[in-house]
């Protein structure tokens, strides 16, 4: 077995994380090889809750699980750690908008990048599930400064898998027969779902997608219900995601960790070089592939007039969101 890695999450006695934490200790994330020692992070006032959760995690009796240490203390949370699930947040509930997190949870956020940049491994990955996902990420970076800003990450694969599933049911395969489908952009109702890139495979044979799916379909039903489907999570439990969440976060971090499979790509939302028009420095969604524990944008993807010009909407989005939350980190709001 290799060493032990340490890995952190937050908010670890919340709802996401109650089915994270079991499928990271059991090795869906960072291979079943891979020995680790998981510390958990929340508010003092769930340390009774989180006392539970480590129990439980005692209880699975997990060959790979080296070390449990839960804790209200940032220093300890992430002290050495090779990878982080930054997802405590203050949780979005119904009828709030996402410019109602930003002033609550910017904040937290310099706290972790703060601490991070402190005591955690230069080489650590991140990846922030916690809402505005993608701002949120942008500050804990900011807020590093000596841990490469490549290493931050924010998640836009629930989008990608609620996408991916939606092409399969329309197209009547699986969800593994379903490849390429991208989410541009940030982690909110003005994200682009995008399937001229996408492809599946049927009776053996593969396909493009797209003349197989109706635009009035695509446009019409299909990007709208991605685009609102954590909100009707919401209206229908009165709760966020939080199953899908968790799958999602371990299928990002495990894809980042172990590399994707020849010929896919994934959406992650990571810091703009620019590509395809999208404004640098913040973090925007595109479609990747990893290799080494490294990201790259895959380069020379068709991208249509419609989606182009969907791609300015969700781009002046963050870029709003940066400026209120750095206003905020700084006292101005």
């Amino acid at each position: 077995m290799a060493d032990v890695i340490r890995v952190v999450v937050t908010g670890a006695a919340g709802q996401i994380a109650y089915s994270l934490l079991y499928q990271i200790a059991k090795g869906d994330v960072f291979g079943h090889n891979q020995k680790l020692a998981l510390h958990l992070l929340d508010i003092p006032p769930m340390m009774g809750v989180l006392q539970g959760v480590v129990m439980e995690l005692q209880d699975c009796a997990l060959p790979l699980l080296q070390e449990v240490i839960p804790t209200d203390s940032v220093d300890m949370a992430f002290k050495d750690v090779d990878a982080a699930f930054l997802v405590g947040a203050m949780p979005r509930r119904e009828g709030m908008e996402r410019k109602d997190l930003l002033a609550a949870n910017v904040k937290i956020f310099k706290d972790q990048g703060e601490a991070l940049d402190k005591y955690a491994k230069k080489s650590v990955k991140v990846l922030v599930v916690g809402n505005p996902a993608n701002t949120n990420a942008l500050v804990c970076s900011h807020y590093a400064p000596s841990i490469p800003k490549e290493n931050f990450t924010a998640m836009t694969r629930l989008d990608q898998n609620r996408a991916q599933y939606q092409v399969a049911a329309k197209l009547g395969v699986g969800v593994i027969d379903v490849r390429n489908v991208i989410i541009w952009g940030n982690h909110s109702a003005t994200q682009v779902p995008d399937v001229a890139n996408a492809s599946y495979t049927k009776n053996g044979e593969s396909k493009r997608a797209l003349p197989d799916l109706d635009n009035n379909w695509v446009n019409n039903e299909f990007v709208p219900l991605v685009q609102k489907r954590g909100a009707a999570v919401i209206a229908a439990r009165k709760l966020s995601s939080a199953m899908s969440a968790a799958k999602a976060a371990c299928d990002h971090m495990r894809d980042w960790w172990q590399g994707t499979q020849s010929g896919s790509f994934v959406s992650m939302a990571v810091i703009s070089d620019g590509s395809y028009g999208a404004p640098k420095g913040v973090i925007f969604s595109f479609p990747v592939t990893t290799s080494g524990g490294q990201w790259t944008i895959v380069q020379g993807l068709t991208v249509g007039d419609q989606v182009r010009s969907k791609l300015e909407l969700t781009a002046k989005e963050l870029l709003e969101e940066r400026d209120e939350a750095m206003a905020v980190c700084e006292g101005k709001l």
